[in-house]
């Protein structure tokens, strides 16, 4: 289900990415006025450029594979060391992958696998209000809601108000793992 991207999964990915540009356009992060233009880089720069993060201990990236083909993608970014020991969880979906518990499950690894192997602390998930679909996945998989971040992050073209929702490595200990929690809970 999740794996790294690989050069090879050009054409694939640009293919998803294309067919589902509409749909991920309203929740995907754009650069505020005064940035200047996004950089453009190839996808073998691009996969490069994933693969520094993960080594330097900045962002663990994966994509989402159903049957053999990718139908999204989901990272662990904001890695912080030291004593604060946390990182975020983003992750987009194709349209025809969605209402089927891809998404939470997914998300469920990423968390177990950073509270779990690679030795964080706390995970967090910051969601639109209006994002119900995101939403879904942080409800079911029982992340605490720890308030509104005002204009917290540039989606769409304007500053939006985000939801946190956070775990930490006690609370799913107590559960012994995100994803056996959902699993359990879907029967």
């Amino acid at each position: 289900m999740l794996r790294p991207l690989t050069v090879a999964d050009q054409q694939e990915w640009h293919r998803v990415r294309r067919e589902n540009a509409s749909f991920v356009a309203p929740w995907e992060p754009t650069l505020p006025p005064g940035s200047g233009p996004r950089p453009t880089v190839s996808f073998r720069r691009f996969v490069h450029d994933l693969d520094a993060d993960a080594r330097d201990d900045l962002s663990l990236p994966w994509c989402i594979e159903v049957g053999g083909a990718i139908v999204g993608q989901v990272h662990l970014f904001g890695i912080v060391r030291a004593a604060q020991q946390s990182a975020a969880v983003g992750y987009w979906l194709a349209e025809s992958a969605t209402g089927r518990g891809i998404a939470t499950r997914a998300v469920a690894l990423v968390v177990d696998h950073a509270l779990g192997p690679a030795g964080l602390h706390r995970v967090e998930v910051n969601v639109r209000g209006d994002n119900t679909a995101s939403l879904a996945v942080v409800q079911r998989l029982g992340l605490r809601d720890e308030g509104v971040r005002q204009r917290f992050l540039h989606i769409d073209g304007r500053w939006h108000d985000h939801r946190t929702f956070a775990v930490t490595r006690e609370e799913v200990e107590s559960a012994g793992s995100l994803l056996g929690r959902v699993s359990r809970r879907d029967g």
